[in-house]
């Protein structure tokens, strides 16, 4: 360790851009570039300050996957839709093609393509032979981290506001978007996230803090610029100088025992309301459950598929499929819908390579056959959940009234 540094010490080279900081960590340089990733600003940053600098390595706020996503467009002609349905990824895939929908709009009225910086710090880097380290931690850990540690509510919070996201048309400039990046107003930013979603800021910004800070203190070199995003340098700047073990960030949690008492819970709760009513008044209070069961679950399992314009073989498909899945806590509804939806309206590498675009406006998230496989899915699985809740309670009150 630098003893002779005190943590967190920040000194502005005039040679480099405004902005970036510059800091000694067991005697070797390191200057932070934090950008925004809708910035021609920031495209701009990154590339004086690599000429500027000349530096040894190059870290950027990237794992192998999004790099990949980034230089290689064509990408999506090999997305196994029916694989995605298969492992249940769905929610998560639609939740980051949102997030990305949002950003790119965002990048369109500002003129510059999202991830432009970190393409420029890869370019920059290679053009006067620096090496590059890809620092940040894979995006499927850090997504299923995320996810494990949400409640339902959050988990519902959070599904609200990210389809909220879509129809979000006011004109973001950016000098909006280069205010963010200002110091003083980053804390209250973070404090805001923090406060609606603890957890998303503990996964998302805390977590990938610790894990940028060690790969970049690892990997630096006598002159090393990292580029991140501006929200997380003052992280970095505090944990940078303190070795730490990486293993223990890049675990999936456990699921949680609440969850898991509630997965398995709920069908046995409705197959002991049946067993119950038929103990109680015989075959036709059984069968009046049952007919209940079938009816609602399945409506509003369909009603679901009917909303994201499903094939009607895929609406037909949660109708039959939601009864019997709501019971079996390893199935779900929308699983079978959207792998019919897919084979019925299996989209072509055209449809594969329009999704960038077609989720640009909530009318192409529909049109698209990839996007609506998704949605198909995540509708015909909140319609099941639904009609298992309605239909337990209306099964409830039948045996108990």
């Amino acid at each position: 360790m630098d003893e002779a540094q005190p943590a967190g010490p920040e000194v502005t080279t005039p040679s480099i851009p405004e902005g970036v900081r510059s800091l000694q960590v067991e005697g070797r340089r390191i200057y932070l570039v934090g950008t925004a990733h809708v910035s021609k600003r920031s495209v701009e940053d990154v590339r004086n300050a690599i000429d500027s600098i000349r530096p040894d390595v190059v870290c950027v706020e990237l794992d192998e996957g999004r790099y990949r996503n980034l230089v290689d467009s064509s990408r999506w002609r090999k997305t196994d839709i029916g694989r995605v349905v298969r492992r249940g990824q769905v929610l998560l895939l639609l939740s980051s093609l949102i997030m990305s929908s949002f950003q790119r709009r965002i990048g369109q009225r500002l003129g510059v393509i999202p991830g432009a910086e970190l393409l420029e710090v890869v370019k920059a880097a290679e053009g006067i032979g620096a090496r590059v380290v890809l620092a940040d931690r894979d995006i499927r850990i850090t997504l299923r981290r995320a996810w494990r540690r949400f409640g339902f509510f959050e988990k519902l919070k959070i599904a609200s506001q990210l389809v909220a996201a879509l129809f979000v048309s006011e004109e973001i400039d950016e000098k909006a978007i280069e205010e963010l990046k200002r110091e003083e107003n980053l804390g209250d930013v973070l404090e805001l996230l923090a406060r609606e979603f603890p957890s998303m800021k503990t996964t998302l910004i805390d977590e990938r803090d610790l894990y940028l800070a060690e790969r970049i203190r690892v990997e630096s070199g006598p002159a090393t610029v990292a580029v991140v995003g501006a929200g997380h340098v003052p992280g970095i700047l505090e944990a940078i100088r303190e070795s730490r073990d990486l293993k223990p960030l890049e675990e999936t949690p456990p699921p949680s025992r609440v969850g898991q008492v509630l997965k398995w819970g709920i069908p046995a709760l409705i197959v002991g309301l049946l067993i119950y009513g038929f103990l109680k008044g015989g075959v036709e209070e059984s069968l009046g459950s049952i007919y209940i069961w079938l009816l609602v679950n399945g409506t509003l399992a369909a009603g679901g598929a009917a909303l994201a314009l499903g094939h009607p073989l895929a609406v037909l498909a949660a109708f039959f499929a939601a009864p019997l899945t709501s019971l079996n806590p390893m199935m779900a509804a929308g699983w079978v819908s959207g792998l019919v939806q897919a084979v019925v309206k299996k989209p072509t590498v055209q449809d594969l390579e329009d999704l960038p675009e077609a989720i640009l406006t909530v009318g192409g998230f529909w049109r698209n056959p990839v996007s609506r496989i998704l949605l198909v899915v995540v509708f015909s699985n909140l319609g099941s959940s639904l009609g298992t809740f309605v239909a337990g309670s209306w099964i409830a009150a039948r045996v108990f009234g």
